[in-house]
């Protein structure tokens, strides 16, 4: 159940961030922008580690 559960919260943080990104863009808003990145590759290490889990089990 955690391979599904860290690829979901992955998916999540990545789409937030490109949100928070695109809003970053339009507002002009450097912060928000790095924020927005930044939580994007925290989703990508999220849907790593459950890729992970998939490959080798749950319990690591």
């Amino acid at each position: 159940m955690g391979e599904l559960t860290d690829k979901i919260k992955g998916n999540v943080n990545e789409l937030v961030g490109k949100a928070k990104e695109a809003i970053a863009d339009h507002n002009h808003d450097a912060d928000l922008k790095a924020e927005g990145q930044a939580q994007q590759v925290k989703g990508k290490g999220q849907e790593m580690k459950g890729s992970v889990k998939g490959a080798l089990g749950d319990n690591i």
